[in-house]
C-alpha cells in the first residue's frame, strides 16, 4: 500500500492543510498546518495516528501559524521551508494577528530543506523539490510510490500561486513548475494549498498561466 492522505481545509482563507500517513505502520505527518489545530487534532485521532513529523512548504500565515504548536502538542519534528522564507517565519505572529488565527508563532525548524532531500513517514519516503517563485523559500512534497505532490501554493488547478508577496518572483515560479513539476510525469496527482486537486498532466495541457502548447 501507498502513501496514505487526508485534507482538512483551516483558517477564513481554506488553506488545505493535509494530513499524510504509512498505513504499515501508522506513523504520519502533517503539512502546513495553518490554523484550527482542534480540526487537525480531531482528524488525527479519528485515523489513530501517530504524528511523528510537521511539515512546512512555506511560512505564510495560513500555512505554517501552528507549527510550533503542533510540533510540542504531537512531540514532532518540524521539516522546512528552505532558510530563505526566514522572514516570512519571523512574522508569523504578527501575520497571525492581522488575520485572527490563534496560536500563530515562529518556529525554528530540526532541518532547513534544500531540495534533494528525502524525509521518511514510516515506511514510506518523501523527496523534497525547492521551487521558489511564490515565496523565496518554498518547497514541495513528493511521494513517487503515491505519485502524490504536497505542492503549496506553487500550482493550483487552472492557476499558478501569486508572486507579488515579499520574495516572490512570476518568472521564477514558472520556472519552477516547468523544470520541477512537469517531468514528475502527468498521472501525479497534487494537493494544492487551496482549492481541488488536480494533475500534472491537466495542467500542463489546460492551465492557462503554464500550459505546454506542444505537450499533447
Amino acid at each position: 500500500m501507498a502513501l496514505q492522505f487526508r485534507i482538512i481545509p483551516v483558517t477564513q482563507f481554506e488553506q488545505n492543510c493535509s494530513i499524510l500517513w504509512c498505513d504499515q505502520t501508522g506513523i504520519g505527518a502533517v503539512v502546513d498546518p495553518g490554523g484550527n489545530f482542534d480540526r487537525i487534532d480531531s482528524e488525527v485521532k479519528n485515523l489513530g495516528i501517530n504524528i511523528k513529523k510537521i511539515l512546512i512548504t512555506h511560512a505564510h500565515a495560513d500555512h505554517a501559524s501552528l507549527a510550533k504548536h503542533c510540533s510540542k502538542s504531537y512531540a514532532a519534528e518540524i521539516e522546512g521551508p528552505h532558510k530563505k522564507d526566514l522572514f516570512w517565519i519571523r512574522t508569523l505572529a504578527i501575520q497571525g494577528k492581522l488575520l485572527g488565527i490563534r496560536k500563530a508563532a515562529g518556529f525554528k525548524p530540526n532541518r532547513w530543506l534544500n531540495g534533494g532531500e528525502q524525509i521518511k513517514v514510516g515506511n514510506e519516503k518523501l523527496e523534497v523539490l525547492y521551487c521558489p517563485g511564490h515565496t523565496a523559500g518554498h518547497v514541495v512534497f513528493v511521494s513517487h510510490s503515491a505519485k502524490l505532490i504536497a505542492v503549496g501554493d506553487v500550482l493550483f488547478k487552472g492557476s499558478i500561486g501569486r508572486s507579488d508577496l515579499p520574495g516572490g518572483d512570476h518568472q521564477t515560479l514558472v520556472k519552477s513548475i516547468k523544470e520541477n513539476l512537469w517531468p514528475l510525469g502527468e498521472d501525479y496527482r497534487f494537493i494544492p494549498g487551496h482549492g481541488p486537486m488536480s494533475t500534472i498532466g491537466h495542467e500542463r495541457k489546460t492551465n492557462p498561466f503554464v500550459a505546454d502548447p506542444n505537450y499533447r
